[in-house]
């Protein structure tokens, strides 16, 4: 009978440890550093929504020598943040990226001006001096500007385009008259330097109806014929985007567990809490799912580029419904 129940003690035990190292590893590139652009996913790492999914997730931070599609295409991530002009452009170049999920449904980008400079609408900007940021982050504006029929070589006709670092330095020295920014980031980096906000003139990408979509979910197409990777991708659908449900609910909580999980201590307390009041604006109206209407207008405007568009053709498999679906998501109009 002593054999019986230790045999059993140690059959229980051995059942209880698989069951604790039952979780599925997931590893989530993010398209930047830490901060409330992605508070969604922190908050479902903290809150546990994860851990109720059966997943074990490694948030793996961003910076500027981070370009998610090369880490996903090296085998360094399963799942990247990533706008969706670098991802159909990476595509079209042989990496296949697939959307899976869209927790993003407004762009933030945005042309930030001195107004000094003169600059009342975007037709000014001819012979002017613009930041824009690249590394697959130029796309949207290379197609504004060729929608505008202005050139980006330089001259009185066209834009002198210099290539901005990941700071608002060139607005502020006077190196640009106008540079690359985000509603929730990069746009109050200039108020705090000093420049208020009556003196500046700004060009949300939105407003022009040339905005794209960004941060998406991405995957590369081969992994999606597994149904088991299917499977966890959708229960890591889910439980981010129920941490988006709650960032959107808990504002302050959520920018404070971003804070928690920024190893380098760069992040301040207001700037998160100010960014993730500015971030649930993007996310608010999506459940996840893509809206196939905001893809053809995203693809339509990559394709706009004159002689040198972004994407050459219309992109075929680069997004899918099938993980959003299995998640129990309802498929948005």
């Amino acid at each position: 009978m002593r054999k019986i129940l230790i045999g059993t003690l140690a059959l229980g035990l051995g059942l209880g440890l698989a069951s604790a190292n039952a979780a599925d590893p997931v590893r989530l590139q993010l398209k930047w550093v830490t901060q409330a652009q992605f508070a969604g996913y922190f908050v479902a790492k903290d809150k546990g929504f994860y851990e109720e999914e059966g997943l074990d997730v490694t948030i793996l931070p961003g910076g500027p020598d981070i370009a998610p599609p090369q880490v996903i295409a090296g085998g360094g991530a399963d799942v990247v943040i990533d706008w969706m002009p670098s991802a159909l452009a990476t595509r079209e170049k042989g990496v296949a990226l697939v959307n899976i999920a869209q927790p993003f449904k407004k762009s933030g980008m945005m042309l930030t001006c001195r107004k000094d400079t003169g600059i009342t609408k975007p037709e000014d900007f001819r012979g002017k001096t613009l930041g824009v940021w690249f590394f697959g982050n130029e796309y949207p504006f290379l197609s504004w500007m060729s929608h505008l029929g202005i050139p980006t070589e330089g001259g009185p006709d066209g834009v002198t385009v210099i290539k901005q670092g990941f700071n608002v330095d060139p607005l502020i020295q006077k190196q640009a008259d106008c540079i690359s920014t985000m509603t929730y980031n990069e746009y109050w980096q200039v108020i705090d330097a000093g420049i208020p906000a009556e003196e500046l003139v700004v060009f949300k990408y939105e407003d022009e109806g040339m905005a794209t979509l960004e941060d998406g979910l991405y995957v590369l197409e081969d992994s999606l014929e597994d149904p088991a990777f299917v499977d966890k991708m959708a229960r890591f659908v889910k439980a981010s985007m129920k941490g988006w449900d709650y960032a959107r609910a808990n504002q302050d909580e959520a920018a404070m567990i971003v804070l928690e999980n920024d190893e380098t201590g760069a992040q301040t307390e207001n700037h998160q809490k100010r960014m993730m009041g500015e971030i649930n604006k993007l996310t608010e109206g999506s459940n996840g799912s893509l809206v196939e209407a905001d893809y053809d207008r995203t693809v339509e405007i990559l394709l706009s580029g004159g002689s040198d568009p972004v994407i050459t053709k219309k992109p075929e498999g680069a997004w899918t419904h099938a993980v959003t679906e299995k998640a129990g998501i309802a498929t948005a109009q």
